[in-house]
């Protein structure tokens, strides 16, 4: 079982066994991220290496993955990652598996960066979870809620914002900042030590919405640089 590199003492994250488990373990006492733990077969970067995707991110279609011309080892992993797309379907869900060569940055374009290779929430308006698992290439990180401090709270990054937005700090400048998902963006303080979704574990995470039993966790995708390996990430 490939336990992945985990803050110690940190009872937000709890380690699961099995999908079952996983599905239905409750996001309660504080814990806000679930890993199902897994050391999986096949070889994910046989399947990489036949995938011929330009810069960016190309969604890898079902039908596409079955019908590349690999070895044992890489039907394998194809077969891994159709049977986890396949147990989320069953649960009404819409996972999506992506190959990312390179990400799109918006650094630059305001005070606050809301790309997803910054600390960020994921929000909805409803119950709602992430399920996220690297296959090959760097991993997902995250960082504990007592490590990150909302962009948005820190008074040079606020006075930023209130600039942009043209007004008072009041009830619109946070409606502003909520429709901009300005509100959802966090920045690592102090001895902050960010930690590794790690490779092949499932894992489902907490999102922000509305009288959530627990605080969202916060994560990131991995900053890419040229030459660096693309990563097969399926995200729900």
């Amino acid at each position: 079982m490939a336990l992945p590199d985990l803050p110690l003492g940190y009872a937000r994250i709890k380690v699961v066994g099995s999908f079952e488990e996983l599905v239905s373990t409750p996001f309660a006492d504080g814990v806000n991220a679930l890993c199902w733990s897994r050391d999986l077969p096949g070889s994910f970067d046989e399947v990489v290496r036949h995938l011929s995707v330009g810069h960016g991110i190309t969604t890898l279609e079902d039908e596409w993955l079955e019908n590349l011309s690999l070895s044992p080892e890489g039907v394998t992993a194809v077969q891994v990652m159709l049977d986890d797309q396949r147990l989320l379907r069953a649960l009404d869900l819409d996972p999506v598996l992506d190959c990312v060569n390179g990400y799109l940055r918006d650094e630059g374009s305001g005070p606050v960066a809301t790309d997803v290779c910054s600390f960020h929430a994921d929000s909805a308006t409803v119950q709602a979870d992430t399920y996220l698992c690297t296959y090959f290439g760097p991993s997902s990180e995250g960082l504990r809620n007592d490590e990150a401090r909302r962009r948005v709270d820190i008074p040079e990054t606020r006075a930023l914002l209130l600039k942009e937005f043209g007004g008072e700090d009041g009830l619109s400048f946070i409606e502003y900042l909520n429709e901009n998902c300005y509100d959802l963006h966090y920045v690592p303080v102090g001895d902050a030590r960010p930690f590794y979704f790690g490779i092949g574990n499932l894992w489902r995470i907490a999102v922000q919405y509305p009288e959530s039993p627990v605080p969202p966790c916060i994560h990131r995708a991995p900053k890419t640089r040229p030459g660096d390996a693309p990563r097969l990430l399926l995200i729900s």
